[in-house]
């Protein structure tokens, strides 16, 4: 497939999901027992003793991909350690082959299950002052609304770890429902859409050149 020919979102939902708010509001009252994978706890470990060293702004860029994010988001960010979490070593090992950027800045690359890094994170009084959520898988089929992380049980200790939280999605139903799961938190934000001169991430930039657009939230928890 070619840069510039995306296929656009295939789904079978017109609007936001039809048990969106039933969901939702599960998790937010449900005790989350997943068991923590100890490779995942390892790698926390690991990235948590960078933290715990480090004086300055941390900031997660959750779902990096490549980590080409990563880099740029650290450009842009020179005072903080941003962190890219994935858990594809496959796309993480492309990160110094193809998308390193400058020596600009501090990045680690971790992989990790986020289910579980999320709650070390919030266990270990992480505070980052940024959270980046760009172009996570959409899972845009109905019946896998519990695996986008607005429909998970994990989402809400994406609430609880705060910062300025960044949602990007080529699927403005995702940005919509990742809203209203944030509404039902109590915690209120537009969406919009995204256009930029630069796109930070290959899908983002594949997307833009195939003619898809943008659709995002900003908000700050």
């Amino acid at each position: 497939m070619t840069e510039a020919n995306s296929r656009s979102i295939t789904t079978n939902q017109q609007g936001l999901h039809e048990k969106l708010d039933e969901i939702v509001t599960k998790h937010l009252t449900a005790e989350f027992k997943k068991p923590i994978a100890a490779h995942t706890q390892s790698a926390f470990d690991e990235v948590n003793a960078r933290v715990q060293a480090f004086n300055g702004p941390i900031i997660l860029d959750s779902c990096c991909g490549v980590g080409e994010s990563t880099a740029n988001l650290a450009k842009r960010h020179p005072d903080a350690l941003v962190i890219g979490i994935d858990k594809s070593a496959h796309r993480l090992d492309k990160h110094d082959v193809e998308y390193k950027q400058t020596e600009q800045g501090q990045y680690i690359l971790v992989q990790a299950d986020l289910n579980d890094f999320w709650r070390l994170a919030l266990e270990a009084d992480w505070q980052p002052t940024h959270h980046y959520l760009l172009y996570p898988n959409p899972w845009p089929k109905a019946k896998h609304i519990q695996r986008r992380w607005h429909g998970s049980a994990v989402f809400p200790f994406i609430v609880k770890l705060g910062g300025k939280l960044e949602l990007r999605s080529n699927w403005d139903i995702y940005v919509k429902e990742f809203a209203r799961a944030l509404a039902l938190s109590g915690v209120d934000v537009a969406v919009e859409a995204y256009e930029s001169d630069e796109a930070i991430t290959p899908f983002e930039r594949k997307y833009w050149a195939s003619g898809q657009s943008s659709t995002r939230l900003v908000v700050t928890l």
